[in-house]
């Protein structure tokens, strides 16, 4: 196993469900990330600019580290750049059939004890795990 660090992933952790609720308590609003940016691409009069500021800040915070460090960002695209929009839509496509993307759903939807999301995080880990075992079959 590469690159395991579970002390900067339990504090990643705690901070992603601290923002979360946060976001929750402060705002009543659900940390969904495809729902933030799906309000962005079909606004809603007068409920766009806390997002578009959600979604500024995730952004900045890439910016921030790569000001502070020094470094730029570990990013190595593994395809070219018509691939990764394509790849991109079908996400986005993926996230509008399933009502939520794979991280709200695990995050925000099971915190809030939904059983929607409880079966679609269900359903994305065992999909992720057959893919990981079929590509080990594949390419092993």
């Amino acid at each position: 196993m590469q690159n395991f660090t579970p002390y900067s992933a339990f504090i990643g952790g705690m901070l992603i469900g601290l923002s979360a609720t946060l976001m929750l308590w402060i705002n009543g609003r659900i940390t969904g990330i495809s729902g933030i940016v799906g309000g962005i691409l079909f606004p809603v009069k007068g409920d766009s600019l806390w997002r578009v500021v959600f979604v500024a800040g995730l952004l900045g915070g890439g910016l921030i580290y790569v000001l502070l460090s020094n470094k730029p960002l570990p990013f190595e695209p593994q395809a070219t750049p018509l691939v990764m929009i394509l790849a991109g839509l079908l996400v986005g496509w993926g996230t509008r059939m399933g009502s939520g993307c794979t991280s709200g759903h695990g995050i925000c939807g099971i915190a809030r004890i939904s059983r929607r999301s409880f079966a679609a995080t269900l359903v994305f880990m065992l999909t992720a795990i057959v893919t990981v075992w079929l590509t080990g079959l594949i390419v092993g």
